[in-house]
C-alpha cells in the first residue's frame, strides 16, 4: 500500500462510501480504485487527484496532504545516482535489494533519519544563503 493509497482508503470509509460507489462517481472503475488504494497503480493523473480531492470534499491542508502523498507513493522508484559520490549509489542498491525483509518498525525509523537528515540538510543551505 502506498501512502497516498492509505489515506484515501482511510478518508474514503471515514465517509462511509465503498470502492465501488467511489469509483463511479469518479469515473474509474472499481478495480483501477482498488490498485490506487493498494499501491498496484503509480501515482493518479493531475486531474483524477483532483476529483478526488473534490469527491472527498476535502480542503486545504488536507487537500494539500493528499497531494504531497501522491507525489511520495509512486510503487516503482528509480533512484538517478549519477554524478552523486559512492555513498550515495550504495545507499541507493542497498535499499532496493534489502527494503522488503526490514520491519515497519525499521523501515519507520530509517525514513525518520532520512528525513532528520534532510531537514538538517536544508537548513544548512538556508544559513549559507
Amino acid at each position: 500500500m502506498t501512502p497516498f493509497g492509505e489515506r484515501v482508503r482511510a478518508l474514503r470509509r471515514e465517509r462511509g462510501v465503498t470502492q465501488a460507489e467511489m469509483a463511479a462517481a469518479l469515473g474509474i472503475s472499481s478495480a483501477y480504485l482498488s490498485a490506487l488504494e493498494h499501491g498496484r497503480r503509480g501515482r493518479p493523473t493531475w486531474q483524477l487527484l483532483q476529483r478526488i480531492i473534490g469527491y472527498l470534499n476535502v480542503i486545504w491542508d488536507d487537500a494539500e496532504e493528499l497531494e504531497r502523498l501522491a507525489e511520495l507513493s509512486h510503487p516503482k522508484v528509480t533512484v538517478e545516482t549519477g554524478g552523486l559520490g559512492p555513498e550515495a549509489t550504495a545507499l541507493a542498491n542497498r535499499l532496493a535489494e534489502t527494503i522488503a525483509q526490514l520491519s515497519s518498525d525499521d523501515t519507520r525509523a530509517l525514513l525518520g533519519a532520512l528525513e532528520e537528515a534532510v531537514a538538517r540538510s536544508e537548513q544548512t543551505t538556508r544559513g549559507r544563503k
